[in-house]
C-alpha cells in the first residue's frame, strides 16, 4: 500500500508502518469550519492499540502527487473498531476531502511514529498552546492527565469548537492569529512566566504552526528554564 507514495511511502515501508484502510460511516459539520468524521477503522485500533494524544496519516492526492496529514483519533473505540476525526477545514488537500466525504468514503491511513508518555512526576499543572488543528489532541491529552488543571492558550475562535475537556474545566485563553503567530507568542511571553512561578510540577504542550511551535519550544526550554522532559513540542502544520 506504501507503493505510489514517493519517498515518504518508502520511507514509512522501512520504518515497518502498518497502513489500513478507513471507512467513512458518518459526517458532522461541527462549525462552518470544522468538520468530524466517523469511520470504521479497518482493524487498526486491534492491530495497533490505543493510547492518549494517537495519530494516524491520511494519504491524500495533490497534483498528481502523493501527499499526507497527520490527525489525532477522537473517541477511539476497539470494541467496535471505530474513531472519529476532527478536521480544521482551510485551503488543501486534507480539507478538500474532508469537505466532501460521505458515508460509503475509504481513505488510506498509516500509523508510525504515534507515541505518549505519563509525565512523571504528574503535572500540578498543565499549560497548552494549540490551534483548531491540535484541539482533538489537547482534549485526548487533558483527559489522560486527569485532575490537573491546564492553562490552554488557543489561537483563533475557540466558539463552538468541541471542548469535551475543555473550557468549563480549565482556563481557557483564546488569541487572535495576528502576525503569522506573533500576537500568540507574545501572549504567552507575557503570561506564561508567572504561572510557572506558581506551578511545583508544571508540563508545557505546544502544537501549532511549526514556525510558531518552535519559536515557544525555544523559549520555554532555553530562557524559562523548563527543563526538556517536561516540555512536548510538535509543530501541526506550516503556514505560508
Amino acid at each position: 500500500m506504501a507503493q505510489g507514495r514517493g519517498w515518504e511511502g518508502a520511507v514509512l515501508r522501512l520504518m515497518r508502518a502498518k497502513d489500513f484502510t478507513l471507512t467513512v460511516t458518518d459526517a458532522q459539520d461541527v462549525t462552518p469550519d470544522y468538520r468530524r468524521l466517523r469511520l470504521t477503522d479497518g482493524g487498526l485500533l486491534a492491530a495497533t492499540g490505543v493510547h492518549p494524544t494517537m495519530w494516524v496519516r491520511l494519504w491524500f492526492t495533490n497534483a498528481d502527487k502523493p501527499h499526507q496529514r497527520a490527525y489525532t483519533l477522537v473517541d477511539p473505540d476497539p470494541a467496535a473498531g471505530a474513531f472519529s476525526l476532527e478536521f480544521a477545514l482551510h485551503e488543501g488537500a486534507a480539507s478538500d476531502w474532508a469537505r466532501t466525504a460521505k458515508p460509503g468514503d475509504t481513505i488510506e491511513a498509516t500509523v508510525q511514529g504515534t507515541g505518549f508518555e505519563q509525565p512523571a512526576p504528574a503535572p500540578s499543572r498543565v499549560l497548552a498552546v494549540g490551534d483548531p488543528a491540535s484541539l482533538p489532541a489537547i482534549n485526548s491529552l487533558l483527559a489522560a492527565l486527569g485532575p490537573a488543571p491546564a492553562t490552554v492558550w488557543f489561537e483563533g475562535g475557540a466558539d463552538g469548537l468541541p471542548w469535551p475537556a475543555g473550557p468549563g474545566r480549565h482556563d481557557l485563553r483564546p488569541v487572535p492569529r495576528q502576525g503569522s503567530g506573533a500576537a500568540l507568542v507574545d501572549r504567552v511571553k507575557a503570561e506564561l512566566p508567572s504561572l510557572l512561578e506558581d506551578t511545583p510540577a508544571p508540563y508545557v504542550w505546544i502544537a501549532c504552526d511549526t514556525r510558531t511551535t518552535r519559536t515557544l519550544a525555544a523559549y520555554v526550554r532555553k530562557e524559562l528554564g523548563v527543563p526538556k522532559e517536561r516540555v512536548h513540542a510538535l509543530g501541526y502544520w506550516r503556514a505560508d
